[in-house]
């Protein structure tokens, strides 16, 4: 079904020579203004340069040459190395570091002066460079077998097009980050890449994680459950399955045949009776004793073999075992293993949906169409489909498909072990070296594979299908929304079609668990992981909601102060502000971006009016009078389904925030007071203010509870 995770261990196989750089460090020795930014920009990428190749080809055809020219102190272009400083300059090379080779300290060297300057100390070795902009904002992130040659191919203005002399001529710095390999340096790339989201860079917008099958260890019963996110100590996982729902049916599949409880630590230690899933013969209730820890180890141990692949001798096995009950004439114990036969079968059915003859693999196919890209990733594990998923990655027009199928691999797989096949529909720029960076990251082989006949084929034409029909469709969409914007722009008098578009609201309950919400619209709908939530910190007058949209203001603009201005990209800043609200809402919002000196954001604030009627929306700008849009205009449906949408995000955050609350309880934060005894103190007591009144006496007098127990629930409640 699928294979367990697997954390990346290269030097398990890597010699000494060959063990590759900790990565994370390199990116913990990053500086600080290179950070994720809060809000991501839209971005291009650089097309790989042809001069980097002749440099590549010239090294690998002269090893010796090339190790001689990486162990060479970089000097001014023009001068000769000094003889005196070949032993220091080899203690130099090879070491991964830092390097930022800032411009003269006389004056701030601007474009292919700031990279001249920057040449003076760069080396040949392999490594990572950065291009920064005058703020401190990395523009490029590129990787070269050697860094020298790679960085000077820049300075040949006249054979750069038009994106990259631009970005030469916003460079103000450089810095580095020296590996021992190419495929080293391939790595860091990509994670720096997905971390500091440089505008001219192929960017994989993929801020989602990938839920897995989680199996619990150091447990008499093991529990099988999802999760997603950082991987949990003494726990086994298969997968990654593409959403919630593939995930979830799986789980469905496995308790029908293995019998294995879902249920919490908590849960299990506090039943006294069966819950509904054994009922209904998705649990062997192992929490009231109705099998035994042999029992349940045999069920744990086969749900192991058949995520593990051994599904065959799983499933023959239980043959045997319905056979043998029925000889025995126990038709109850063998109708219930018939029932997991069923359920286990249900998993087996193949085609291209399941193809047999795929093991554990990911199908990748991307296309291409009006400049844009989507690619298809299909996730194979054990035969079985867990789910596929679309991305559509940022970068320029004329970038090659092969750039950007290189690109969303080595950012794709980042934060994710590869699988041991990849199949794709077209090969990848660099392709050795893709495979190799995949290696080093799984710690064993992955292999590239452009299958040209047979079933793989066919799954590979199906994943490009996919991949053909969703970017149709979102074409037709974006198409559609352009318009749109236009007529917003015309709506509200505003200098150039919107592409950022900000909607707040607020919801609380008589100021009780009060949040304000931020949605963002443009180009491509809604941008969702642009969407934020402020919670209101306060102090606020309940029902004062004026007052909370000043502090989401001041807590939205306020950042943009002196310090921070130059991490604000222009995508992130918006063209327009819609409030979800009426003439106070506008004045509070105009007061606060006054008072903070922004300068050049339309504010428009939309209000249902006295009958609440959609449709019949008053719309309230500076310097016009309150109006109305024709009941059947399309912009009016189009700022209606912004609001409704800042609306809909405010109220599902307060509720979740308000059920939070609900859920918790003081006793939660008693030392030594778990789920039993707070349901034993809440049950002799009545209520939380019940225990709360108690004596020492009264406390240690209830069942469960000690008295140092009772001590420490008495002074927490009266620590005076």
């Amino acid at each position: 079904m699928s294979s367990p995770r697997e954390t990346a261990d290269p030097e398990r196989s890597a010699g000494p020579e060959d063990r590759p750089h900790d990565v994370d460090a390199a990116m913990r020795d990053a500086p600080e203004h290179e950070s994720e930014p809060e809000f991501e920009p839209e971005c291009d990428d650089e097309a790989c340069d042809d001069h980097a190749s002749d440099d590549i080809r010239a090294d690998v055809m002269d090893p010796e040459g090339a190790e001689r020219r990486r162990s060479r102190k970089a000097q001014p272009i023009g001068e000769e190395p000094r003889p005196e400083d070949h032993e220091a300059e080899n203690d130099q090379a090879g070491n991964a570091g830092d390097r930022a080779v800032a411009g003269s300290e006389a004056r701030v060297a601007e474009g292919p002066d700031a990279i001249r300057e920057a040449l003076r100390t760069i080396p040949f070795s392999p490594g990572v460079y950065r291009m920064l902009g005058a703020k401190g904002e990395v523009l490029y992130v590129g990787k070269a077998l050697s860094l020298r040659k790679r960085v000077s191919s820049y300075l040949r203005l006249n054979q750069l097009p038009e994106r990259l002399r631009r970005m030469v001529s916003l460079t103000r710095q450089m810095e580095i980050v020296t590996t021992r390999t190419e495929a080293e340096a391939l790595l860091l790339e990509a994670n720096f890449i997905k971390k500091m989201k440089p505008r001219f860079n192929i960017l994989l917008r993929d801020d989602k994680s990938y839920p897995w099958i989680m199996l619990t260890e150091g447990h008499a019963f093991p529990q099988i459950t999802k999760q997603r996110g950082r991987p949990v100590k003494d726990a086994t996982y298969w997968g990654p399955f593409a959403s919630a729902w593939a995930v979830n049916q799986t789980l469905n599949l496995i308790q029908r045949s293995f019998l294995l409880r879902s249920c919490s630590d908590a849960v299990l230690s506090s039943r006294t009776r069966p819950c509904l899933l054994f009922q209904i013969r998705r649990c062997s209730a192992p929490c009231v004793g109705r099998i035994d820890e042999d029992g349940y180890g045999a069920l744990v141990e086969e749900t192991r073999q058949f995520l593990s692949g051994k599904s065959t001798d799983v499933q023959k096995a239980l043959v045997e075992e319905m056979e043998k009950a029925s000889e025995a004439l126990e038709f109850e114990r063998a109708a219930t293993i018939r029932d997991r036969i069923r359920g286990f079968s249900s998993m087996q059915e193949s085609g291209i949906i399941n193809p047999a003859s795929i093991g554990d693999a990911d199908i990748v196919a991307l296309w291409q169409e009006a400049g844009k890209s989507c690619i298809q990733v299909f996730f194979i594990r054990n035969s079985r489909n867990n789910g596929n998923r679309a991305f559509y990655p940022d970068h320029a027009d004329d970038d090659a498909p092969a750039d950007i199928l290189s690109a969303f691999l080595l950012q794709f797989y980042d934060d994710k072990p590869p699988p041991a096949q990849i199949l794709l529909n077209a090969d990848p720029a660099e392709f050795d070296l893709v495979s190799e960076a995949l290696t080093l990251k799984r710690g064993r082989k992955v292999e590239l594979v452009q299958p040209k006949r047979g079933e793989r084929r066919e799954v590979v034409v199906h994943a490009e299908t996919n991949a053909r029909e969703a970017l149709e469709r979102r074409l037709a969409e974006t198409a559609g929304i352009r318009k749109l914007l236009e007529g917003v722009a015309s709506t509200f008098g505003l200098d150039a079609v919107p592409q950022r578009i900000e909607t707040y609201d607020n919801s609380h309950i008589m100021g009780q668990h009060a949040y304000g919400v931020m949605v963002v619209g443009g180009p491509e709908g809604f941008v969702k992981r642009a969407y934020r939530k402020f919670t209101i910190r306060g102090p606020v007058t309940p029902g004062d909601d004026f007052g909370m949209m000043r502090e989401v203001m001041e807590r939205r603009f306020g950042r943009r102060s002196e310090e921070s201005e130059g991490n604000e990209r222009p995508q992130d800043w918006p063209d327009l502000l819609l409030i979800d609200g009426g003439l106070g809402q506008f004045n509070a919002v105009k007061a606060v971006l006054s008072e903070l000196g922004v300068q050049g954001v339309p504010i428009v604030a939309i209000a249902k009016g006295p009958d609440r009627d959609a449709g019949r929306e008053w719309f309230f700008q500076d310097g016009r009078s309150p109006f109305q849009l024709p009941p059947n205009d399309p912009v009016l449906y189009y700022l209606q389904r912004l609001r409704d949408e800042a609306h809909r995000f405010a109220i599902t955050t307060h509720r979740a925030g308000r059920s939070k609350a609900i859920r918790s309880s003081e006793l939660d934060a008693v030392p030594g007071i778990g789920a039993v005894r707070k349901r034993a103190l809440l049950n002799h007591f009545g209520s939380l203010k019940g225990v709360r009144q108690a004596g020492m006496d009264e406390l240690a007098a209830v069942p469960g509870i000690s008295g140092e127990t009772a001590r420490s629930i008495y002074q927490f409640f009266h620590p005076q």
